[in-house]
């Protein structure tokens, strides 16, 4: 069945005693045995809930995977899968990465001993040049946020597979609608579903996607151990927001690209990384390894002054955190969410002080370009720059 039938009908045919089209939310947090010794399958609802059970098991499906876990946020999914590691243990991760997951590695886990190393996890030789007798796996995001940096999943995962190491793969992005990174050799998927799963920027959850019979037990002991697990209620409003995956995908994806090609001709717009641009250095793997690409890109503005009065003066577009929602976004990377990145580190890799990040929603394009075109141009007024 194709993935777009299978969004649609998420939950639709798993009621079987009403015959409900939209799967109940079971609110209960225990549930009766039948006699001593037996059970219905669910006893307390952090270990199981029929309607997370929903979820997790379509959210396995659709990235081709074993299990999947459904967890409160997606810091919440990372730090269950970053349990798997011990004391002494190393990760490799992407060198351009989500502040939220640079703090949540350099001042948690560090604190017990698990560290990373940051480099571009599409260049080998600088894999190589990372490991050591103690890593233990590859944290990939490809796209990377904010800067659009591209892996070769498919060659990465057979580099990992090869030495012994899983591959975790970030799949936010992109979603199983157009990437599906366990295919491509990955061990685990997560996901921030806050972003484009649910893509209504009212649900806050994450989710973790596993292959293999023993790495998905050990991670199931972990959700239940850590307890971190997605209340029913927001189970039901993800799968409720996942229905609509598709239609949602291929507009942010025709919007963000139409506008990445035209801020290109914009006189205040020094730089734009949309991986769906042919000059971008990872245009060929995207291609390749994914059917699309997601609303989110970054641009640069040719100065500094310029940043506050563009996001003081955009009207449709909504000068907010996060993504993947039905409305457009815009972020100011190096002073929100990167903001725990050190700046030193920041802006080697290029989130310094001209960089804002577009989240493009499904808005008429006209009217996102409009928005964008006047504020910009305000900028430039203001400033006289450009």
């Amino acid at each position: 069945m194709n993935i777009e039938s299978r969004l649609a009908q998420i939950g639709s045919n798993c009621d079987p005693d009403t015959g409900a089209v939209s799967f109940p939310i079971y609110h209960a947090t225990v549930f009766r045995h039948p006699r001593l010794g037996q059970s219905t399958g669910y006893d307390y609802s952090r270990t199981k809930n029929p309607t997370r059970e929903v979820l997790e098991r379509t959210a396995a499906e659709l990235e081709g995977g074993d299990g999947g876990f459904a967890c409160s946020s997606g810091m919440a999914a990372l730090q269950t899968v970053f349990a798997l590691f011990s004391q002494g243990d190393h990760l490799i991760v992407s060198l351009d990465l989500y502040g939220g997951t640079y703090r949540l590695l350099e001042q948690v886990m560090r604190r017990f001993g698990l560290t990373a190393s940051y480099v571009d996890t599409g260049d080998l030789k600088a894999l190589e040049g990372a490991l050591r007798p103690e890593t233990k796996a590859l944290l990939i995001e490809t796209p990377t946020n904010p800067l659009m940096m591209i892996t070769d999943l498919a060659k990465v995962s057979a580099w990992a597979a090869e030495r012994g190491l899983l591959t975790i793969v970030d799949n936010t992005l992109l979603t199983p609608y157009f990437q599906r990174p366990i295919e491509l050799g990955a061990d685990i998927v997560v996901h921030s579903a806050t972003k484009y799963l649910g893509g209504h920027n009212d649900v806050l959850a994450g989710l973790i996607v596993s292959k293999g019979r023993e790495l998905t037990e050990r991670l199931a002991f972990l959700h239940n151990a850590i307890g971190a697990v997605l209340s029913p209620q927001d189970s039901w409003l993800l799968m409720r927001g996942m229905k609509t995956l598709a239609l949602r995908m291929e507009r942010h994806c025709e919007n963000a690209l139409r506008i990445a090609r035209w801020l290109k001709g914009h006189p205040a717009v020094e730089t734009v990384y949309h991986p769906g641009l042919p000059e971008h250095p990872g245009y060929e793997v995207q291609r390749r390894q994914a059917t699309g690409n997601s609303g989110l890109f970054s641009f640069r503005v040719k100065d500094a002054r310029m940043v506050e009065p563009v996001l003081r003066n955009i009207r449709l577009i909504a000068f907010a955190e996060s993504m993947g929602g039905v409305e457009s976004l815009m972020t100011y990377p190096a002073v929100q969410t990167h903001a725990d990145i050190p700046e030193h580190v920041r802006r080697a890799i290029g989130v310094d002080d001209r960089l804002l990040r577009l989240s493009v929603g499904i808005e008429h394009v006209d009217d996102l370009i409009a928005d964008l075109e006047q504020a910009l141009d305000a900028a430039m007024r203001e400033t006289g720059a450009a």
